[in-house]
C-alpha cells in the first residue's frame, strides 16, 4: 500500500508540530559552593563576604550580604563549602536567603546550614566559624552575582 506524498508530507508536518508543542522535561541541577563570610555586630549586626559557585564546569564569583537582628555580638569569619540543589542557571543562586538560629563561637567551631531562596535553590553548607561570637537571632543573607 503506497501513501501519497502529500499525505505522508501533512503526516511528518502535523508529527513535527506536535512534537514543538510538548514541553520539554527540563531537569534542575547542582552546583557547588565556597563562601567566606565575615559578621560582626552588638545586637543589630552584618555580614558580608564571596564566594564562587561551580556549575557545570565553570567558576561564578558571588557576593554576599546581610543584616542580623536579635541577640548578636562579637565578629567571626565563616568558610562555608557546600552544594546548591535545584538550579536551571547560575543565576538561579543568587536571591535572598533567610534563616533563624542560635550559636556560640569562641576560638573556633563547626558550622552547618540549609537554606533556599524565592527561586527554590537550596544551599546545604558545612564549615568552619573562627571568632567570638554569640547569637541567637533572625538573620538574612543576600547572595548575587559579580
Amino acid at each position: 500500500m503506497k501513501m501519497p506524498s502529500a499525505f505522508r508530507a501533512a503526516a511528518v508536518a502535523l508529527l513535527a508540530f506536535a512534537g514543538a508543542a510538548l514541553p520539554s522535561a527540563s531537569y534542575a541541577d547542582d552546583g557547588t559552593v565556597t563562601l567566606t563570610i565575615y559578621k560582626a555586630g552588638w545586637f543589630i549586626g552584618g555580614s558580608g563576604g564571596g564566594g564562587v559557585l561551580t556549575f557545570h564546569g565553570r567558576s561564578y564569583p558571588l557576593s554576599a550580604g546581610g543584616l542580623d537582628y536579635g541577640l548578636v555580638f562579637g565578629g567571626s569569619k565563616t568558610v562555608l563549602r557546600g552544594r546548591v540543589h535545584n538550579i536551571f542557571r547560575p543565576s538561579d543562586v543568587a536571591g535572598v536567603y533567610g534563616a533563624a538560629g542560635a550559636g556560640l563561637a569562641i576560638g573556633g567551631g563547626a558550622r552547618a546550614i540549609v537554606l533556599s531562596n524565592q527561586k527554590g535553590a537550596v544551599l546545604e553548607l558545612t564549615g568552619r566559624q573562627v571568632g567570638l561570637m554569640a547569637n541567637a537571632d533572625l538573620s538574612g543573607l543576600a547572595i548575587t552575582m559579580k
